[in-house]
Parts: structure tokens; C-alpha cells; sequence
């Protein structure tokens, strides 16, 4: 620690003031002169060594008995490294304004509140620190990593109008932080560099409306098995890269309003996530596919243009669905023309939809929703297979239209009466049998179990024409007779 004598005007004036928590402000009244930005040419006057400030964080000067000690400083130059790794610090820390030399370390440091406002700073590591009051970094420019990697922060982390740069990688490495107030990036914050929150426990909320990120090298948030209230991407909140928050679990709601989501391939992958409303209705699609493979949520909310051309269903549960465009967001078209975004066919989004639609008590609806899964499933089946399948799709619709098959036996039963009452066949023995009725006929030849009595009663001259339309009322019997068993059966077993 230096002596007091050979320390700089300003910096007798830190001493002096730091027992009794006076601010010390260097600021010259010109806007332009004031501009941290422009600190690196401050002069003498403005100038502090970080080795009085990391003294006075570390307890030197100490106050007397009843006073509350504070560093508070503005307008500042603070030379070399701020270096209060490890320490005990029982006081509040306040920069406003004011132009580091060197990244400030907190490492594994014990403190309250920490306020570095509108500050220019080369990067901060405040790896493992413990901060029993908020971290405020509202305003300042980071040109290089903020490092919270497994830190406590006991209030907030204000971050709103900051901006983070470290384009070659994390501008924000919070990976397992722990937070019991919100993270707030509001009011313009801006990262430069991905924010990787991996496994943080964030029971107060991240809150970024308006925020913007970007990431050429990898995901603008990595927020992979982070736990949270609520994470809010709202209000014009723009992400050129992608969002992940895969098997993150999420109590109350995910909100993308109004977001600009302009990930390459992938804009939003939520695998495996649980949370309890997502509210997806950014102010376009995303420009690359939306993973909700295997998460799970209570309420979807969605809008009639939220949604890409890309977006993986498979195993994507809920409970509820309530769209943004009243009444047509639940038409069954255009939820099916949704569950068609999956690439591929996946049985799974099918179902869902329909056990959702058999809740809400549309039944029809839930039908449709299983024909169009049989209709998708028939394109990836051999050429036999797609042949029987566009049978039970023409004959009974799968099973869930039954009343097909009696459009085609009225549709068949009128065809034969009009050929057979204008050509009547001949009769087995003379005098023996019922007489020759052209519909009962008809019918007997399309029901194929028991008999009616007029099949075997008579008979058609050889190569007459209407005998090959007998065989194919035969024919049709069997197949809508089979057709109607295979698809009652696949319609009970819900396959």
C-alpha cells in the first residue's frame, strides 16, 4: 500500500472520503471531457492507481466506530488492476463513469453491493465470487468477458444498456450462477459474443426485452439445464444466432413477443425443456428451425405466423393450446399443416393433437387429425403398402369415415339394379327359386357372408357383360368388407 504521502491529490481525496462514504466526483462539467469513453487521455487530476482503490476495498483507512464506510467515485481513471481476488469486503464499491486500465477481479471475492456504472472496462472476472447485495453493471462497455461462473449473487444483476463484446466467444460466461433476485437486460443491452448460462439457477428471471445479441462463432445463449422462473424474450428482442435451452425447466412462463430470432439452421432449440406457458408469437418466423423435441409445456400460445418451415415435433407435449388469432388458431387445417413442419413422418405430434382436440371435446376434429397421421405415414411405405393404404383411405377413410363404405354400397347397390333391371340373367332350374329382383341381386352379390337367395338362383350367359359387372360387385364386397374391418380395428387401437 502506498503512503499517504505519496499519494495524488485525488487520491488523498478517495482516502479522506471512503470512512464516511462520500462520493468523490472528478468530473469536469463538459460533457465531452466527462465521456468515460475518451478516459484513456484523462489526466493527473482524473487519475487514480488501483492499488490506493484495491487498499481502501480491502479495508485500509478504516472507519470510525458508528460510520458506514463506502467507495464511491466518479469520473475516474483507475491505472493497473483492481485486484480484490479472495477478499472480505463488508462496504459498498460504486464506479460511475469512470475508465479502467485493466479488468477488475472479484475472484472467489465476498462483498455487497457492487455498482460499476457507465463505465469503460476491459472485461471482469468475478469467477466464484459471493455478492451478498446486486452486481449493477448498468450502462458500462465491456470490451472483453464478464466471468460469473459459479458466482452467488444474494440481489440482481443489472445489466440493462450495457454492452458486452468478446466476439471470439463468451462475452457473459455465467455457467452454474447462482441468482435469488432477476438478471435484467433491458434498455438497449447489447452482447457481442455468446451468454452461456449453463445450469444456472435463476429463481428471479432473466429479462430481456429489447435486448440484442449476436454470435458468428456459436448460440447467442446457451442456457442448457438452466432452472428459472420466467425468461423473457420480448419487445423487439433480436438474437442473430441461436437460442438454446435445452432441458432447461422453466416454473411460470417463455416468452418470445415480438422477438427477432434469425438463427442459420436451427433459431430456438428447446429439447427436453419443461416450463409452464411458452408464448410463442415473435413479430416473424424465425429464419431457421424451432427443436421442441421432448419438452413439454402446460399452455402453448402461438400466433397463425409464428412458426417456420422447419419444426421438430417429435415428442413435444402439452396441455393446452390458446392462440393469439382467436378462433382459426384452433382449426384443424392449419394444426395439421403445423405438425407437417416436422420433417419426416413421426407418429407422436399426431397423436398429441388429437388427445388435445379430444379434451376440448371436438372429436370430429381429433379424426381428422388421425386420418391426416395414416395419409402421412402411407408416403413412407412400400408401393404395396401405399396401394392398400389409398383402399382404406377411399373405402372407410382408415377407419375414422365408416360411413364411406355405405356411400359406396349405395353407390354400388344403384349402379347394379339400373344394369341388372335392363339385363336380367337366367334362372338356375325353371320354376324353382324367388323371382328375379335386380337390387336384392345386387345386394346379395356385394355382401359376401350368408345369402339372400338370388346369387345362386341365377346364373349369366357366358361372355355377357354383365356378368364381369357381377364379379366386380363380388370383388368390391370383399374389399369393403375387409376394408371396413382393418380400418375399425386400426381406428380402436389408435395406431
Amino acid at each position: 500500500m502506498l503512503p499517504y504521502e505519496e499519494m495524488t491529490p485525488p487520491e488523498r481525496e478517495l482516502w479522506n472520503a471512503f470512512p464516511e462514504g462520500r462520493l468523490v466526483d472528478l468530473r469536469v462539467g463538459a460533457p465531452d471531457e466527462d465521456d468515460p469513453a475518451e478516459g484513456a487521455g484523462w489526466g493527473p487530476e482524473r487519475t487514480l492507481r488501483a492499488a490506493v482503490v484495491t487498499a481502501l476495498a480491502r479495508g485500509a483507512n478504516a472507519a470510525p466506530p458508528g460510520a458506514v464506510t463506502a467507495l464511491r467515485v466518479a469520473d475516474a481513471r483507475i491505472t493497473g488492476q483492481l485486484d480484490l481476488a479472495g477478499a472480505e469486503i463488508g462496504h459498498l464499491l460504486r464506479f460511475e463513469d469512470c475508465w479502467f486500465e485493466e479488468g477488475p477481479s472479484l475472484f472467489g471475492a465476498a462483498t455487497r453491493t457492487i455498482g460499476i456504472v457507465g463505465c469503460q472496462v476491459p472485461g471482469m472476472d468475478a469467477s466464484l465470487a459471493s455478492v451478498e447485495g446486486t452486481l449493477d453493471l448498468r450502462r458500462s462497455v465491456l470490451h472483453g468477458r464478464l466471468s460469473l461462473i459459479r458466482a452467488r449473487i444474494a440481489g440482481e444483476l443489472q445489466l440493462g444498456g450495457a454492452v458486452l463484446s468478446d466476439p471470439d466467444g463468451w462475452a457473459l460466461f455465467a455457467g452454474g450462477l447462482v441468482m435469488e433476485g432477476g438478471v435484467f437486460c433491458r434498455r438497449g443491452f447489447t452482447a457481442h459474443g455468446g451468454i452461456r448460462l449453463l445450469g444456472a439457477q435463476l429463481p428471479g428471471g432473466l429479462f430481456m426485452e429489447g435486448a440484442r445479441l449476436d454470435n458468428p462463432e456459436g448460440p447467442v445463449l446457451l442456457a442448457d439445464n438452466a432452472v428459472a422462473q420466467t425468461l423473457v424474450f420480448s419487445e423487439g428482442f433480436t438474437a442473430a444466432g441461436p437460442v438454446q435451452l435445452r432441458g432447461a425447466q422453466i416454473s411460470d412462463q417463455l416468452t418470445f413477443d415480438g422477438a427477432f430470432l434469425n438463427g442459420a439452421d436451427v433459431a430456438l432449440d428447446c429439447s427436453r425443456m419443461q416450463a409452464g406457458e411458452l408464448h410463442f408469437t415473435p413479430a416473424v418466423p424465425p429464419s431457421g428451425a424451432v427443436d421442441l423435441r421432448g419438452a413439454h409445456v402446460s399452455v402453448l400460445h402461438d400466433g397463425e405466423d409464428s412458426w417456420p418451415d422447419v419444426v421438430r415435433l417429435q415428442g413435444f407435449g402439452y396441455a393446452s393450446i390458446q392462440s393469439e388469432d382467436g378462433l382459426r388458431g384452433y382449426g384443424v387445417a392449419r394444426r395439421i399443416a403445423w405438425i407437417r413442419r416436422e420433417p419426416g413422418y413421426a407418429p407422436q405430434p399426431y397423436e398429441q393433437l388429437a388427445s388435445w382436440y379430444r379434451q376440448v371435446g371436438h372429436e370430429d376434429d381429433a379424426r381428422k387429425v388421425l386420418l391426416a397421421k395414416q395419409r402421412h405415414r402411407r408416403s413412407t411405405l412400400q408401393p404395396a403398402g401405399r396401394v392398400w393404404g389409398h383402399v382404406l383411405d377411399a373405402m372407410v377413410g382408415y377407419g375414422y369415415r365408416p360411413w364411406l363404405a355405405g356411400v359406396w354400397i349405395v353407390a354400388l347397390a344403384v349402379l347394379g339394379t339400373v344394369v341388372f333391371g335392363h339385363q336380367a340373367p337366367i334362372r338356375v332350374q325353371a320354376g324353382q327359386g324367388p323371382q328375379f329382383n335386380a337390387l336384392v341381386y345386387t345386394l346379395d352379390l356385394l355382401i359376401p357372408f350368408g345369402g339372400l337367395g338370388q346369387r345362386t338362383t341365377w346364373y349369366w350367359a357366358e361372355g355377357s357383360s354383365a356378368q364381369w359387372l357381377s364379379y366386380a360387385l363380388i370383388a368390391a364386397g370383399w374389399l369393403l368388407t375387409t376394408a371396413v374391418v382393418a380400418g375399425v380395428t386400426r381406428s380402436l387401437n389408435k395406431s
